[in-house]
């Protein structure tokens, strides 16, 4: 397995081999199997306190304020009170204790809505209601139609013919489809009876719990004989059964054993980059803290020995304590002094700024989706300023960029194409919703949510025109949908995949309506007439063949073979006379593709009586033999699909969700690059990727790596790399992460010379993450715009996201909607979850969760540059200020002795971060944005700073610590030569130390606010009444503070009587004041100034755009239908797995007469389950800019077979 591979469940001892013998607990429990029951929460009553702390000690900061608050509690070296950090840590640890109370609430909850669902267990020869966590493995369950399945079940019988059952599995793989399993005919036999299933006593030896989906190998010994089990006998939990009226299962896995929840991934806690380096700067900070304490310490010890024996006098020093002592109690002194340098209130400050950024995602209007009422989501508050910083986006395909929706949009008979609509004067108009739609009311068995807008090919129907006609009775028959009617009229079909039911409610609409079918012939109404056609042979479909035919006898006799396939196969496969129809066909084809549609060809062929029945006799003895037999039908299949006639071509819409080209174009200008991970087909991602302009024509190339060995994938992605002209090698060439603090190593950002785009299949992606692999696959897809990785496993997506967390500075979303998602939702920095058609489970284990895609790119370039930008900001102004409010300390210990006396009133110093800065820099952080959304969407360029750590770094963070060391000397030398031997205007001296405390921190707030002014680019009436309410609340407390009256009440705690009205009152003090506001903030100015004449940044043009336009936005862009001219043939739209073919002959796909009617009340549709294929760009034709519908007339028509409608009584 890769080195990415993730351990989702940690056993402490490695199971080997299962055991379970069925209706027998005592045994099974000696094996200690998990129960069913699971659990994601984290604490309970009794662990959440000692847990709790436990887990914020374990941050360095909370751990150093602890240690802060105990010297604070010896007399011996704390000059400040107990309370100044007491009070902030209590909050702090409240807070977030409250939020870490909530989320877990929030896990407890849905734990117990899935322990506590209830299903039908055999117990003591009678069926009882349990619930999900009592159920033990061993144990026999009853499921019904619709219920959700409880654990890994061996499925033993069902109330289907043959012992099938039809399942849905959306949570497992994303897959809406249905599937079908059955059950052993050893166990089916039991049926639903109660006895004998409680006397059922077979064991089951099978394999240890793993996340392989899609295999499964055990034996079940019954009755002396052994039966050999694979997937196909097995249902997993998160599967939901569907069309069944009930069935049996044996439990095999239960809760953390099942597939799903080994599937789950490894839940880890996720943390901004803004974190971790946050992290390594206050290590730095501590280590400068110590040096500085130490500096100071050292002085104390010099003072002592040379000054100190002047003032013990007054002074007396302690009996036996020298310099030394003294120089050693002076250190941890100013350890608590010189503490703010890290403040408490920063960490509060920062949740609270996280907090508040999440609640504008939840109350954005624009990201709501009405037609579902769902708002978006941020569903954890920790990770916001992170969506600034977003370079790799690794999306889903089905259900995320697209709707899972098949529409049946146009198509080619006979060289003339139908589906576009004209105007009276020729010109072609774009269909709308606002269009006109054909009129089906011709057809009572049309269904009423189809539509089509071309007039002209319901004419042609009801002309009996015999090329139309046989074009969509094909469609009708050429199949291997199901098709249920509940009462007369009303069908519903069940699609093997979305693009069969999509043709085939078209060939319904269009009046040749599939009704049913048996294991030998299949009933459709022609225009109104019931006819019957014998079903002689199914040539199914599979990836090599790319096509399925079907061989039936008409009512009247005749033998005839209806083809389709991808059009390079069945154009392969034509009769000669077909090569001037092919021609126009085949630009039919190239306008198809270039709208991003999925193409199918259609064709026909008559057979023999005679050579029908010897094929039909080599056909039987060659599904009988045990060797070849593969080999053997498929040349049988290839000698009868010769010499075809061609009816046309299908187009099919995979309907993209609203603006997911817009989204992918804007994230791409903001240089986002886009990685889609896909369970589907090759041939379907492909198109998706063109259709959504991830893949376009304009790319140098799109590479196909489908390699089937470890040495075939190198070698083809070192062909990539020097089709790009790189040094393949080169591709070792790694950088030490030096940011990061990893062991790992980051592989160095690299240039190709020009686009190119990705894509590789499941198998040779196995290969591309094995270890002496994996740096070329990423050199290759990081160089590439657009990375497309189809028929991935939802451990592969999460490999893949984990690969470029390692070897990429940077950071990645992932999205997707479904619970074969959740991996690599949970794997990347970012995880999104749509609520789409799939189920909750990827949102459930998101970070932030909306509706549609397009939403993605109001969340990053919008909320996430402004909580980066917010944010970042933050943290630049909150530690200037902090360290020049310390540094003042630094230098005032070369004035005082060295004796730790604090230069700021003991309130100031209390109140500075809580109350007299704390509202204007959250201001700042909550509303200041430098542009607004709509020219942010004008401009996405403006995201890419956040992408380069341009805004926050290390280095940004070293240029603060300079500013406030500048900013520090000016505040504290300046006020003191201010007052140093200056009198009052009475003649008194005013050179006292609580007049310069006075003055000087009055300084320093006055510095402090103008820079934060500076720093605002965006001025509310909220930021306005915080900052100038900020001074007036700090004159307000500090006359308040220095009064007679505080000070008659608490002599000891407010000392500073009337310091404020005596040293306020002296204009030399607001001189002062204004001189240092002048000094510290010129050369801020002139920075700035010289910055944007010299060397401006795309914030600073686009500000200005922004001045000259006078702050009017932008008119929003125009969204209109985005139409692609293409040279590339569109993928065939087949996407359902082979085999399903035997099962319609065979009979076992069929479901009894009088089966439970269901629920769904529409095809469900899905992706695909067929095995991968490579196939690489279909060789191309030039569009010919011929008129749509202006039939060639040198076109040779081809003959028909002309069918008489023969009535059937009974209709």
């Amino acid at each position: 397995m890769s080195f990415f591979s993730l351990d989702c469940v940690r056993k402490k001892e490695r199971e080997l081999e299962r055991k379970v013998r069925a209706n027998d607990r005592e045994h099974n429990l000696s094996f200690k199997y998990a129960t069913n029951a699971i659990k994601t929460s984290k604490y309970n009553l009794l662990t959440f306190l000692p847990l709790n702390l436990f887990e914020q000690f374990q941050r360095i900061a909370n751990a150093y304020f602890l240690v802060l608050l105990v010297l604070q509690l010896i007399p011996q070296i704390s000059s400040l009170s107990w309370f100044t950090t007491v009070v902030p840590l209590v909050l702090v640890l409240l807070f977030t204790a409250a939020k870490d109370a909530s989320d877990d609430l929030n896990r407890h909850r849905s734990d117990n809505r899935v322990n506590n669902r209830r299903v039908q267990v055999l117990i003591d020869r009678k069926l009882r209601s349990e619930k999900w966590m009592d159920v033990q493995v061993g144990d026999i369950i009853k499921l019904e139609n619709n219920q959700f399945v409880t654990a890994d079940l061996l499925l033993l019988s069902s109330s289907e013919p043959l012992n099938l059952v039809y399942i849905e599995t959306a949570e497992l793989d994303g897959e809406t489809n249905l599937k079908v399993r059955q059950a052993l005919p050893v166990t089916g036999d039991l049926g639903d009876d109660v006895e004998k299933l409680a006397d059922f006593n077979g064991e089951v030896r099978c394999e240890p719990p793993n996340n392989r989906l899609d295999r499964f190998t055990g034996t079940l010994s019954c009755g002396g004989q052994k039966y050999p089990l694979d997937n196909e006998k097995m249902i997993l939990r998160g599967c939901t059964l569907r069309n069944t009226e009930w069935c049996f299962g044996l439990v095999l896995f239960g809760g953390p054993d099942t597939k799903l929840m080994q599937n789950c991934g490894k839940s880890t806690f996720k943390r901004t980059s803004i974190d971790r380096l946050m992290n390594v700067l206050v290590l730095c900070i501590f280590g400068f803290l110590a040096f500085m304490c130490a500096v100071l310490a050292l002085g104390n010890l010099f003072w002592e020995r040379n000054k100190g024996s002047s003032f013990t006098a007054f002074l007396p020093p302690l009996d036996g304590n020298g310099p030394g002592f003294s120089a050693f109690l002076t250190f941890w002194s100013y350890v608590i002094i010189l503490n703010t340098v890290v403040p408490i209130s920063l960490y509060v400050s920062v949740e609270l700024i996280r907090l508040g950024n999440s609640f504008y995602i939840e109350w954005d209007r624009k990201m709501y989706y009405a037609r579902n009422d769902t708002p978006a989501e941020a569903r954890t508050t920790t990770l916001n300023e992170e969506l600034g910083q977003i370079k790799y986006v690794f999306s889903d395909k089905t259900g995320t960029l697209t709707q899972n929706i098949m529409t049946f949009n146009k198509c080619s008979i006979n060289g003339k194409s139908y589906g576009d609509v004209y105007d009276y004067t020729g010109q072609r108009v774009e269909v709308t919703e606002h269009t006109e739609t054909v009129d089906f009311s011709f057809n009572r068995l049309a269904d009423p949510r189809f539509t089509f807008h071309d007039h002209a090919l319901v004419e042609a129907v009801k002309q009996e025109q015999p090329e139309v006609q046989a074009f969509f009775r094909l469609l009708a028959l050429c199949h291997t949908v199901m098709a249920e009617e509940k009462t007369e009229g009303e069908l519903f079909y069940q699609a093997q995949s979305p693009d069969e039911g999509a043709l085939v409610t078209a060939a319904r609409n269009f009046g040749f309506v599939f009704r049913s079918r048996t294991p030998d012939s299949i009933s459709i109404v022609e225009m109104g007439q019931q006819r019957r056609y014998e079903l002689l042979a199914i040539l199914d479909f599979n990836n090599v063949r790319k096509r399925m035919s079907v061989i039936v006898r008409s009512p009247e006799g005749k033998l005839c073979l209806y083809c389709k396939g991808a059009d390079t196969i069945i154009y392969e496969r034509l009769d000669p006379s077909c090569s001037k129809l092919m021609d126009v066909t085949t630009e039919h084809l190239n306008e198809f593709a270039g709208e991003g549609l999925r193409t199918l060809a259609l064709a026909y062929k008559h057979l023999d009586e005679d050579y029908f029945r010897d094929w039909r006799r080599r056909h039987h003895e060659a599904s009988t033999v045990l060797e070849d037999r593969e080999d053997q039908l498929d040349q049988l299949y290839e000698e009868v699909e010769t010499d075809l006639l061609l009816l046309g071509a299908t187009a099919i819409e995979d309907k993209l969700q609203d603006g997911v080209p817009q989204t992918i174009e804007q994230l791409s200008k903001a240089d986002i690059k886009i990685w889609v991970l896909t369970g589907d087909k090759q041939e379907t991602a492909e198109n998706i990727g063109y259709s959504c302009n991830l893949l376009r024509e304009e790319m140098k190339e799109v590479f196909v790596v489908s390699g089937n060995s470890l040495d075939d994938v190198r070698r083809e992605l070192r062909d990539a790399q020097t089709a790009m002209r790189l040094d393949t090698a080169a591709a070792d060439s790694l950088l030490p992460d030096g940011v990061l603090g990893k062991d790992a190593t980051v592989m160095a950002d690299e240039t190709a010379n020009g686009e190119y785009g990705l894509v590789i299949n499941g198998h040779s992606l196995a290969y591309a993450l094995e270890r002496g692999v994996e740096r070329d696959f990423l050199r290759t897809a990081c160089l590439c715009r657009a990375v497309i990785c189809c028929r991935v496993t939802p451990l592969q997506k999460a490999q893949v996201v984990e690969l470029v967390k390692t070897y990429k500075r940077a950071v990645t979303l992932a999205i997707g909607d479904g619970a074969n998602d959740v991996s690599m939702i949970r794997a990347a920095h970012i995880g999104v979850g749509i609520s789409g058609q799939e189920g909750m489970q990827a949102v459930l284990s998101s970070d932030f969760s909306f509706a549609q895609f397009r939403f993605l790119q109001r969340l990053l370039l919008v909320h996430g540059r402004w909580s980066y930008l917010r944010m970042c900001k933050f943290l630049r102004y909150f530690f200037y200020k902090n360290f020049t409010f310390t540094f003042v300390h630094f230098w005032f210990a070369f004035f005082c002795g060295f004796s730790a006396q604090t230069v700021y009133d003991e309130w100031f110093i209390t109140l500075y971060n809580l109350v007299y800065t704390a509202l204007p820099v959250l201001g700042m952080s909550l509303f200041d944005q430098d542009v607004n959304d709509a020219w942010s969407f004008q401009h996405p360029q403006l995201y890419v700073p956040g992408q380069l750590n341009l805004y926050f770094s290390k280095a940004a963070f070293f240029r603060c610590a300079l500013h406030s060391c500048y900013s520090s000397l000016v505040l504290f030398f300046v006020p003191y030569a201010a007052v140093l031997d200056s009198v009052r205007h009475d003649g008194k001296d005013a050179a006292d130390y609580q007049s310069f405390a006075l003055l000087t921190q009055t300084c320093l707030l006055f510095v402090v606010t103008i820079q934060l002014g500076l720093e605002m680019a965006f001025w509310t009436a909220v930021n306005t009444f915080f900052v100038v309410g900020s001074l007036a609340m700090y004159f307000a407390v500090t006359f308040t503070m220095y009064s007679d009256g505080l000070f008659l009440a608490l002599p000891s705690a407010f000392h500073f009587i009337g310091t404020g009205r005596n040293a306020l009152n002296q204009p030399g003090a607001w001189l002062t004041i204004l001189l240092t506001s002048i000094l510290c903030l010129l050369p801020v100015v002139t920075l700035r100034f010289l910055s944007l004449q010299l060397r401006p940044t795309i914030n600073d043009k686009v500000m200005l755009k922004v001045r000259q336009a006078k702050a009017t936005p932008p008119p929003p862009p125009r969204r209109a239908r985005m139409r692609r001219t293409s040279s590339r043939r569109s993928g065939y739209a087949f996407s359902h797995a082979q085999g399903y073919g035997d099962l319609v002959t065979s009979g076992r796909f069929l479901r009894r007469p009088a089966a439970t009617p269901r629920t769904s009340g529409s095809a469900l549709v899905g992706r695909a389950t067929a095995g991968f294929s490579p196939m690489g760009r279909s060789a191309g034709y030039s569009p010919a800019g011929r008129q749509h519908n202006a039939k060639v007339p040198d076109v040779q028509v081809t003959s028909l077979q002309m069918y008489r409608t023969m009535a059937e009584p009974g209709l």
